[in-house]
C-alpha cells in the first residue's frame, strides 16, 4: 500500500479505536458498572493503548502484547485491543494470531467477573468476547491470505514477462544468425565470382577486347545479382515477411548455378539424378541447393584451378535419403591469397543440415587409388 493510503488507515483505527472506547464508556454509566474515578482511571489507561496503534504495522506482536494490560483492567480499551489483535492476523501465521488472541481472552475474564455487565453478566460476556476474537483472527487470515495470493500472481506474472523476454530475446539472436547466415550463403558466391574475373583482368594482361568486356559483363551482372539478393534479405530483415521475400533458389537452380562456375573459369562436373526437385520437402531443397553452392564457394577460394564433381541423388544404401556430395583435390602447392573467408559457411551448412534432418561430413581424405582430396557430403531425408 501506499504512505498515503497506510496514513488514512491509521487515522482510521485510531477514531475507530476512540469511539469503541467512548462508546463501551458511556454505556458503563448507563447501567451504573462503572464510577466516575473508574472512568478517569480507564481513559488514561486507554489513552497510551491507542497511540500505540500507530506502530502496530511495525511492530504487530509487541503492540498487541502490550495491549494486554490496559484489557485487563478496564473494558474501554477494547477497541484498540481489537484493532492490534486484528492487525496480527494480517501481518503475522495464523499460529501466532490465535495464541495472541487466546491471551487476549483470557486476560480479561477476571475483569468481567469483578465487574460484570449487567444486561450479559459474566457468561454472556466472555461469550461475545470469544466470538469477537475468533472473528478477528478469522477475518484478518483472510486478508492475510489474500495479500499473499495477490503477491505470488504478481511474482509469477513478473517471472513470466522476464522469461517472455529472454526468450524474445532468443529468438531475436537466433533471428540474427539465420539472416547472417543467408547473407553469407546467397553473398559468398557472387562476390568469389566478381573476385575471380578481377583477378583474372588484373594479372591476364593479354586479353583480347572483347575477353575483357565478356569479363567486365560477367562482374556487372554478378554485382547485379548479388544487389538484388542483398535487397531481399534485408527486406526479410525490416519486415520480417520470411516466407514473400526470402530467395527461393533451391535444386531447380542447379544447372544455372553449376553454369556460372564454368562461365567463371571453374570445371565443374555436375551429376544430378534428381528428375523432379519438387517431389523433395522444400527445406530440404533448398539446404541441397546451399550445400553445392557453398561447397563450389569454398573450392574457388581454397583450391582454385582444381576440378570440383557435384553428385545429387538417392542415397545407394538409403534410398529414403538424399545424398549431396563434392569433391576436389587439394591443391598440391600454396594458394594465391582471394577473399578473406568468414570462417562460418561450414558451421551454418551444418546447422542448416541439421534442422533439416539430416548430418554432414567434410575434410581432406585420401582412397580409391585417388590423391588427397577435400569432400563435403549431406545426407538429408528424402521425404518427411
Amino acid at each position: 500500500m501506499s504512505r498515503a493510503r497506510n496514513w488514512a488507515v491509521d487515522v482510521s483505527c485510531v477514531v475507530v479505536a476512540v469511539l469503541v472506547g467512548l462508546t463501551a464508556a458511556a454505556g458503563g454509566l448507563d447501567n451504573g458498572s462503572m464510577s466516575d474515578e473508574r472512568l478517569l482511571f480507564s481513559l488514561a489507561v486507554t489513552l497510551p493503548a491507542v497511540v500505540l496503534l500507530w506502530w502496530r504495522r511495525r511492530y504487530p506482536v509487541a503492540v498487541a502484547l502490550l495491549m494486554l494490560v490496559p484489557v485487563a483492567v478496564t473494558e474501554v480499551a477494547g477497541g484498540a485491543a481489537a484493532i492490534a489483535v486484528l492487525t496480527v492476523a494480517v501481518h503475522r501465521p495464523l499460529r501466532t494470531a490465535v495464541w495472541v488472541a487466546a491471551a487476549h481472552f483470557v486476560v480479561s475474564i477476571p475483569l468481567s467477573v469483578v465487574h460484570p455487565d449487567p444486561d450479559l453478566q459474566v457468561v454472556g460476556t466472555n461469550g461475545v468476547g470469544l466470538v469477537i476474537m475468533a472473528a478477528l483472527v478469522a477475518w484478518g487470515s483472510a486478508v492475510r491470505n489474500r495479500r499473499l495470493v495477490i503477491a505470488t500472481l504478481r511474482e509469477r506474472a513478473a517471472r513470466a514477462e522476464a522469461e517472455a523476454e529472454q526468450r524474445a530475446e532468443v529468438l531475436r539472436g537466433l533471428e540474427r544468425e539465420r539472416i547472417a547466415r543467408e547473407m553469407h550463403d546467397v553473398l559468398a558466391h557472387r562476390i568469389s565470382l566478381i573476385s575471380l574475373h578481377a583477378g583474372a583482368l588484373e594479372i591476364r594482361r593479354d586479353l583480347s577486347r572483347e575477353q575483357v568486356a565478356e569479363a567486365g559483363a560477367t562482374i556487372r551482372g554478378s554485382a547485379r545479382q548479388a544487389m538484388e539478393e542483398l535487397r531481399e534479405i534485408l527486406g526479410v530483415l525490416r519486415t520480417g515477411e520470411d516466407d514473400e521475400l526470402r530467395p527461393r533458389q533451391d535444386l531447380a537452380d542447379l544447372d544455372e548455378l553449376v553454369g556460372e562456375a564454368r562461365r567463371a573459369g571453374a570445371t565443374v562436373h555436375l551429376d544430378n539424378r534428381v528428375d523432379d526437385p519438387r517431389g523433395l520437402p522444400p527445406a530440404v531443397n533448398r539446404t541441397a541447393f546451399r550445400l553445392v553452392q557453398e561447397g563450389l564457394t569454398n573450392a574457388r577460394k581454397h583450391a582454385p584451378g582444381e576440378e570440383v564433381s557435384v553428385l545429387v541423388g538417392r542415397c545407394e544404401e538409403r534410398p529414403d535419403q538424399l545424398y549431396v556430395r563434392l569433391r576436389n583435390p587439394l591443391p598440391m602447392g600454396p594458394v594465391p591469397p582471394g577473399l578473406p573467408g568468414s570462417r562460418s559457411g561450414l558451421v551454418g551448412l551444418a546447422e542448416r543440415v541439421a534442422l533439416a534432418g539430416g548430418r554432414i561430413r567434410h575434410g581432406p581424405r585420401r582412397g580409391d587409388g585417388e590423391g588427397p582430396h577435400f569432400t563435403l557430403e549431406a545426407w538429408l531425408p528424402w521425404a518427411t
